[in-house]
């Protein structure tokens, strides 16, 4: 089992990757998910962990599953 750190690491990547895939500035992805542009951006450094409401959020907006976002795999 990988260690929650390293979740939090690949979640991190994943929405930065996710939001320049889109071609989403950090100001439009905080309006899409109702935060501010200096809470995208905590969350893409691994500054900030993310809150469940937010985690939902930027699944439904990137369309993936929750899985996904954070870059699981099962062992």
């Amino acid at each position: 089992m990988q260690d929650i750190n390293t979740y939090q690491e690949r979640l991190a990547k994943n929405i930065r990757r996710l939001r320049i895939e889109n071609k989403y500035s950090q100001e439009y992805l905080a309006e899409l998910t109702d935060r501010t542009r200096e809470h995208i951006n905590r969350l893409e450094s691994g500054k900030e962990t993310i809150g469940f409401t937010t985690f939902i959020k930027l699944a439904q907006v990137f369309n993936v599953s929750l899985d996904e976002l954070v870059g699981f795999e099962k062992d």
